[in-house]
């Protein structure tokens, strides 16, 4: 190829390089009203998108893959963590996590009751943008995952494959596809939000929710103490009833709740089956 052709070949490459990129541009300027769900951006959407710059927010968190990662990414935080967890927690972020523990704490940003309505409805908007999967790093809990297993280990559960020794009961080998267990754990790690999110099956491990081990002895215990009020009348019922029910017993300590509501999400009851209900109670209940 001599010098003239050499030319003629690398402006034409350019040109038709720069043709696909500005297809592509367009192509992606016209999906953008449905990929964000432009008919759903309210003046409570932008208020609180104002208030997330206001407060330098994005110093600290990351929303669609930007942001410092010096505290958690919040893409998806309302599919996570409910209205009234968030509001409590942004009101007194001090009443969740303790600095000497925790080692990073979130500043009590002196928020008013609007601001921080306004920026949960955006982080709201934010979470339902359909962002293909983008950033591919979910929302980390610490203690929220079993040592030494992945997300594929109840699927392998469900499909009677072998899994990492060493696992508790919810998470062993079972032989039949319909395993109600392995299933619970299953729906443990996919529901949404995930159950997992909130809560640890370690004993002891309280995170945005109080543990869920030992869930039997920890029923017999608060009926034997009279603290229970609930309808339930054994730790089975007590499970299910947390799950569609979750303000009907308070669990202790402001992380959990505030002005007799629960902070754990109301959809469940709607939106999971009958049979997966089960399912859940049946995986929780293993773990004695």
């Amino acid at each position: 190829m001599n010098k003239r052709q050499t030319r003629l070949f690398a402006i034409a490459s350019t040109a038709i390089a720069s043709l696909i990129f500005l297809v592509l541009t367009l192509d992606s300027h016209r999906q953008f009203p449905t990929l964000t769900n432009a008919d759903t951006i309210t003046e409570e959407v932008v208020r609180g998108q104002h208030v997330w710059h206001a407060y330098n927010c994005i110093n600290c968190h990351t929303i669609f893959g930007e942001g410092a990662y010096y505290a958690p990414d919040l893409t998806k935080i309302t599919q996570l963590r409910g209205t009234p967890y968030l509001t409590a927690f942004m009101k007194d972020p001090s009443q969740f996590y303790d600095e000497e523990r925790h080692r990073r704490l979130m500043p009590n940003l002196g928020m008013s009751d609007q601001e921080i309505a306004d920026v949960i409805a955006f982080m709201d908007w934010v979470s339902r943008v359909d962002n293909q999967g983008w950033p591919p790093r979910p929302i980390l809990v610490t203690g929220s995952a079993i040592p030494g297993a992945d997300l594929t280990i109840a699927q392998q559960a469900a499909e009677g494959q072998g899994i990492p020794t060493g696992l508790p009961p919810g998470a062993r080998p079972v032989t039949a596809d319909n395993d109600p267990i392995a299933l619970g754990e299953a729906l443990f790690r996919t529901a949404v939000p995930t159950c997992q999110a909130c809560h640890s099956i370690a004993p002891g491990v309280n995170l945005a929710g109080p543990s869920l081990a030992g869930l039997e002895a920890y029923y017999e215990q608060i009926v034997a103490s009279g603290e229970y009020k609930g309808k339930a009348t054994t730790a089975e019922e007590f499970i299910r009833e947390s799950i569609v029910e979750p303000s009907a017993y308070l669990h202790p300590g402001p992380m959990y709740s505030a002005e007799g509501t629960s902070f754990m999400p109301t959809n469940y009851g709607e939106d999971l089956t009958e049979e997966q209900i089960d399912h859940l109670v049946a995986y929780l209940m293993s773990f004695k």
